[in-house]
């Protein structure tokens, strides 16, 4: 029965799970809050592992809770669940936006689905704030500008500043 539940509850995110995985983190953390599994912190730490492994950062993050919650049967149910919808759903969606990409009514879904997808990041960013900032300390802020400023300014490879930030948390804060 709980590999059921894993695979619904992420089936739900991956249908309403508009915006991609940054999006999806509050439906995300909802769905690990039904299972009992873990603390904001712990949620922090999902996120990061789920950002800085290969792939989608909603199938991470499913496979990690459906791994905790009821191993290898659990992530799989999980990474099924969340995967499915989008995979189904992008299938029906490409049939239909060709036959009807002329539509106003198809043109007006996707206006009214950008600010909700903006909306959606936004949460997750005060989420991910609250956690990383719980205790205001110089290290932390410093690696939030500088990332800022190196991916903003400078185009600055994200996989270099997720390892340089990982070494110099480790340093710093460890």
């Amino acid at each position: 029965m709980i590999y059921l539940k894993l695979f619904l509850v992420f089936a739900k995110i991956g249908v309403f799970g508009f915006g991609g995985g940054m999006a999806m983190l509050p439906m995300i953390y909802q769905g690990a809050q039904s299972f009992g599994l873990m603390s904001a912190d712990e949620f922090s730490n999902l996120v990061a592992i789920s950002q800085v492994t290969p792939g989608p950062m909603a199938v991470n993050a499913a496979t990690y809770v459906g791994f905790n919650c009821a191993g290898y049967a659990g992530a799989f149910a999980a990474t099924l669940g969340v995967a499915m919808p989008s995979f189904l759903l992008v299938t029906l969606a490409c049939y239909f936006i060709s036959k009807f990409k002329e539509s106003k009514a198809i043109e007006g879904a996707f206006a009214g689905i950008r600010p909700v997808t903006v909306g959606l990041i936004g949460a997750a960013v005060i989420f991910m704030g609250q956690s990383a900032f719980e205790t205001i300390s110089l290290v932390p802020c410093l690696i939030t500008l500088g990332t800022v400023i190196l991916v903003g300014k400078f185009k600055v490879s994200p996989i270099a500043i997720v390892v340089a930030a990982g070494v110099i948390g480790a340093i710093l804060c460890g």
